[in-house]
């Protein structure tokens, strides 16, 4: 377990030791931050004016974008991407903060890439409140996560241009690949807008107009996310029926070529079957050129079914 504990007075940020945070009243405010991937207790500087509700929702090991109002209080969860390389089923890691006056308390799981962002945010002065490190969070993620949902439009079009020019080499995978992507990201993009829409409609006193205006710009953004991620949902079964359909009038058009292949030699083999049989009365059978005016009239024969299928359009693709 990671425990970072920073102390920011008037826009200056150091880092404090549990006992000073468990103890402090001055101006300011604290954030308390844990990263752990197993069981999580709450360190002591956590159990400063936490409820047990918010403490439940901040030690859950399954848990959805959620905002919820305690007292003069916020719990809220909301999912963004994880640090590149860290293990895990889930694309979007969550992190879980009770805001109120004066302190911030957040957990997550697994690292979350926003965090460093918010961290240098804070050193530098930018964060002077509690609604400040919300709005910091919520536009961090919205901001990262942005890029990847656009990136799998980008490889959806670039699927349809393939399937445009004739190719359809391993397009299968890649359209799957984009579609579990799609619906991966949506099951988390959608309730972090909802939560974040409800945050910004809370009037707390340590979330200020501008806070909101931020938060309300960042639930914007993750509408436009839900959309688009739907938008790929949808278009990514399309192109999965287009590429079906195409196979299978490939495999049709096959099949009609085996066909009238089969059907031209039909006549063919049964003359040569007929002329095959060792009976007696064969006409011509000692005929020195009999075995080529066999092979002409197939000839021919096969020239003239193959013109009637010409004709009746059947070989056109």
């Amino acid at each position: 377990m990671i425990c970072t504990i920073v102390l920011v007075v008037d826009g200056r940020a150091q880092r404090i030791a549990p006992e000073e945070a468990s103890v402090y009243q001055g101006p300011g405010f604290i954030w308390t931050h844990v990263e752990s991937e197993g069981d999580l207790d709450l360190p002591f500087p956590m159990l400063v004016d936490v409820p047990d509700v918010a403490a439940n929702a901040l030690v859950a090991t399954e848990t959805r974008p959620r905002c919820d109002r305690i007292g003069e209080g916020a719990i809220v969860n909301i999912r963004g991407p994880a640090v590149e390389g860290t293990g895990g089923s889930d694309r979007l890691v969550s992190i879980r903060m009770w805001a109120r006056k004066g302190r911030v308390d957040s957990v997550t799981r697994r690292p979350l890439a926003a965090t460093a962002a918010v961290l240098a945010q804070m050193e530098a002065g930018k964060l002077l409140d509690p609604g400040d490190l919300v709005t910091a969070y919520a536009r961090e993620i919205s901001g990262t996560l942005d890029p990847q949902v656009a990136d799998l439009g980008d490889q959806l079009d670039d699927c349809e241009s393939e399937l445009q020019d004739g190719n359809k080499f391993r397009l299968r995978t890649t359209i799957t690949r984009i579609r579990s992507e799609a619906i991966a990201f949506r099951r988390f993009v959608a309730p972090d807008r909802d939560a974040l829409t409800g945050l910004a409609a809370y009037d707390f006193d340590w979330l200020e107009e501008d806070d909101r205006l931020h938060i309300r710009e960042a639930a914007d953004r993750f509408a436009r996310m839900a959309e688009e991620l739907e938008s790929v949902r949808e278009r990514s079964a399309l192109l999965h029926e287009q590429l079906t359909d195409l196979r299978a009038e490939e495999i049709d058009q096959r099949s009609l070529l085996i066909s009238v292949v089969a059907f031209i030699f039909l006549p063919l083999t049964f003359i040569t079957g007929l002329l095959g049989m060792n009976v007696e009365g064969i006409p011509d059978a000692h005929d020195p050129f009999a075995f080529w005016w066999v092979v002409a009239v197939c000839f021919l024969l096969g020239l003239a079914v193959l013109a009637w299928f010409v004709r009746r359009q059947w070989l056109r693709r």
